[in-house]
């Protein structure tokens, strides 16, 4: 990687995150619909303290929909470009230019990265603001780590999944069909009880976004009994990003499958 390759991802990245606010759906579901969430749970379950001494029942909702946001910008997002970018022939076409291809497909990562820190800082900020959430400094470093493993695993599993996406027109009802169910049983938009059924806990703990939203959740609950460094959460997380990088590495497609 030379100096030449890092401004070519510069530029590859400044259109990609053009493009992606020049799209009005995409920049919906990855911006907009998180902050929605936010505001109609706090709307229905009220922000009052969890126990007397605090914390506000917001700080619960925000880290969960933090992860909402990364797995969007990360997994979603990144597929559905992917996919069309391969089905319209861009990618093959890319393959026989002088650009590289870890610089093109680097363009939406990173893209993918900036959409998750503008959702970190605006959903802690509006938590903060509105809903007052505490902003816990002795575990920015660990929030951080969190949200680059998070990114890097969801962009590894969303290149991955394009594989079973068939075409481009699929793509987005494919694979919000795959995050929706998995949303309600991984802490995302209400965080897990001691009444929670032990089945759902079960299930959301296979799959690696209950462990991205556990771990956030450390990070905004001042009175957690949970270390500020979940090791375990994150270890969940790297194997599925292995898998997916496996994935990406032998059955990734450069060219239309239809």
């Amino acid at each position: 990687m030379n100096t030449r390759g890092l401004q070519q991802l510069a530029t590859q990245t400044r259109f990609d995150f053009v493009l992606l606010w020049r799209n009005p759906l995409a920049s919906f579901f990855t911006v907009v619909l998180p902050l929605i969430f936010l505001f109609v749970l706090t709307a229905l379950f009220g922000n009052d303290l969890v126990t007397p001494v605090g914390p506000k029942l917001a700080s619960r909702f925000v880290p969960g929909i933090i992860a909402l946001s990364v797995v969007q910008a990360a997994f979603v997002n990144l597929a559905i470009v992917t996919v069309f970018r391969r089905e319209t022939s861009i990618l093959k076409r890319v393959r026989g230019t002088p650009i590289r291809p870890w610089v093109f497909m680097g363009g939406l990562v990173a893209t993918a990265y900036a959409v998750i820190a503008l959702m970190a800082v605006l959903m802690a900020l509006i938590g903060w603001a509105v809903y007052d959430v505490d902003l816990l400094w002795k575990t920015v470093p660990s929030l951080i780590v969190t949200l680059v493993i998070g990114g890097a695993v969801f962009c590894a599993l969303g290149l991955a999944f394009t594989n079973l996406v068939p075409n481009e027109t699929t793509g987005p009802p494919f694979l919000n069909l795959v995050v929706l169910p998995l949303y309600f049983v991984s802490d995302v938009y209400v965080p897990a009880t001691d009444d929670t059924p032990q089945a759902i806990t079960l299930i959301g703990d296979i799959f690696p976004i209950r462990h991205l939203a556990v771990a956030l959740q450390g990070s905004f609950d001042p009175l957690s009994d949970k270390s500020i460094w979940p090791v375990t959460n994150w270890l969940v997380m790297a194997a599925w990003g292995v898998a997916g990088v496996l994935i990406v590495t032998r059955w990734f497609r450069w060219t239309p499958r239809s």
